[in-house]
């Protein structure tokens, strides 16, 4: 089939598989109590490693394609008060957390995490390395807005122990950004990206790219994604505009001036996709990619990559993930918890001694079987049954019967070229590599069983 013939026969809405069950099917039957109870007994889960996720949900202005929880900045005393909860929060946390475990990643999201002074930011990692354990080489990491980076923070920012900074760049192209409301970098790129790696060995860069925005096209998003490979990030993302606008009502503004239409958006993934590929780029999942010598690429050619809500990583780094702040939902081996998206709500319980959970999830022995076939497909673009079942401490036949059984859609997916037999085992092609969203939905039981809103791959 054709790219265009395979668009439209799978561009249909599908979960985004950042977890398993997606969050739409969290519950409020779930509470702040179930989550205390999964913090203590997180210490005898696997991994053993600890994630932690902090979100900032703070912006400067807000971007029309956004939906994630963000709010527009408010007064400095909200923000001194907000930070102030999110260390209330780890103490509280970490007080049922067993010490001897060790942090592996530290993420920091939002919002914009550097829309806020970077003080804030050096004071809470200054209380997580006092409090907790560290493995070699953890990664901490933050997600930063170009437009709001200067030599100053810049410097304050890698005092505060940063080893890998996510810039947010979307587009190179002016008009793109002018229509969702987006600033550009202070200063060039090449320039910026050389102060933060000066003298530091273990300095990571990531850049972060959105194609299907108006004004985008697979001609001037291929520029974008050239004047990006020029300047050689260790890691790269081009994610797929999802609009969701019951979601995020900010993103009808969009709609107003139009965006690109699917057959639009999969000549964007392909020119994106080639370029990255011949110029020293390997594919990590769906959309990022890595240099051939970073340690994500390491991962996926030894079938050792991994996913939680910070993206990719490796089984080396990966953890269970301690959530704080608004809506962050904490990860742990059974259990999703979600925080409120009330910041002043945030701010008074935490402030009070309470947590803030308002919604999660309990996974059953099955849906721990079925979210371990689907990250698999999502990272390492197969199925290995007898390897998989040998992780889980079962067969591969009990493996089997804990997921979806569809043959006839597997068959087609086959006959589409979007996966191949390889004996009983499952391999995820190149052409297939776009619609993995739609491979791993084959194998969820979940799908047809509810009614939830999804977005489109594509």
């Amino acid at each position: 089939m054709t790219s265009k013939s395979l668009l439209e026969k799978y561009n249909t809405p599908v979960p985004r598989y950042t977890s398993y069950p997606p969050a739409n099917f969290f519950t409020e039957a779930f509470t702040a109590a179930d989550y205390l109870k999964a913090v203590e007994e997180s210490n005898k889960w696997a991994p053993q490693n600890i994630s932690l996720y902090f979100h900032i949900p703070f912006c400067l202005k807000m971007c029309y394609f956004c939906g994630c929880n963000s709010y527009a900045i408010r007064k400095d005393e909200v923000v001194d008060a907000y930070m102030k909860a999110l260390a209330l929060e780890v103490k509280f946390i970490s007080q049922h957390l067993d010490k001897s475990r060790k942090v592996s990643q530290i993420h920091y999201g939002g919002g914009t995490p550097n829309a806020i002074p970077a003080r804030y930011l050096k004071e809470l990692n200054d209380l997580l390395f006092s409090t907790f354990q560290f493995i070699d080489q953890p990664e901490i990491a933050v997600e930063v807005n170009p437009a709001y980076l200067d030599k100053n923070s810049m410097t304050e920012l890698k005092s505060a122990g940063f080893n890998r900074f996510s810039l947010g760049i979307q587009d190179f192209n002016p008009d793109v950004l002018l229509a969702v409301n987006r600033d550009q970098a202070t200063m060039p790129l090449n320039e910026m990206i050389a102060f933060l790696k000066d003298g530091r060995d273990d300095m990571a860069i990531n850049l972060d790219f959105i194609y299907g925005l108006p004004h985008q096209t697979a001609s001037n998003f291929g520029e974008t994604i050239r004047k990006a490979i020029e300047l050689k990030p260790d890691r790269l993302v081009t994610f797929s505009y999802a609009h969701v606008p019951w979601v995020s009502k900010i993103q009808k503004k969009l709609e107003e001036v139009g965006l690109p239409d699917s057959n639009e958006k999969i000549r964007m993934f392909e020119t994106a996709f080639r370029l990255l590929t011949e110029n020293g780029y390997e594919t990590i999942g769906m959309d990022h990619y890595a240099l051939a010598g970073d340690e994500l690429s390491q991962a996926r050619r030894n079938h050792q990559l991994h996913r939680n809500f910070q993206g990719y990583c490796t089984r080396r780094t990966t953890g269970q993930v301690y959530a704080f702040g608004v809506t962050g939902i904490s990860q742990l081996e059974r259990v999703y918890a979600q925080n409120t998206k009330s910041i002043d709500e945030y701010i008074r319980m935490i402030g009070e001694g309470q947590l803030t959970t308002i919604k999660g999830y309990a996974l059953n022995d099955q849906e721990v079987v079925v979210r371990e076939v689907i990250t698999e497909l999502m990272c390492n673009e197969r199925l290995m049954w007898g390897e998989l079942g040998e992780r889980l401490g079962l067969s591969s036949g009990e493996v089997r019967q804990k997921v979806a059984n569809r043959p006839e859609l597997i068959k087609q997916l086959e006959a589409d070229g979007l996966i191949r037999y390889s004996g009983e085992n499952i391999e995820v092609t190149a052409r297939g590599a776009l619609f993995i969203r739609n491979v791993a939905a084959a194998f969820d039981p979940l799908i047809g069983t509810a009614q939830k809103n999804f977005s489109k791959p594509v």
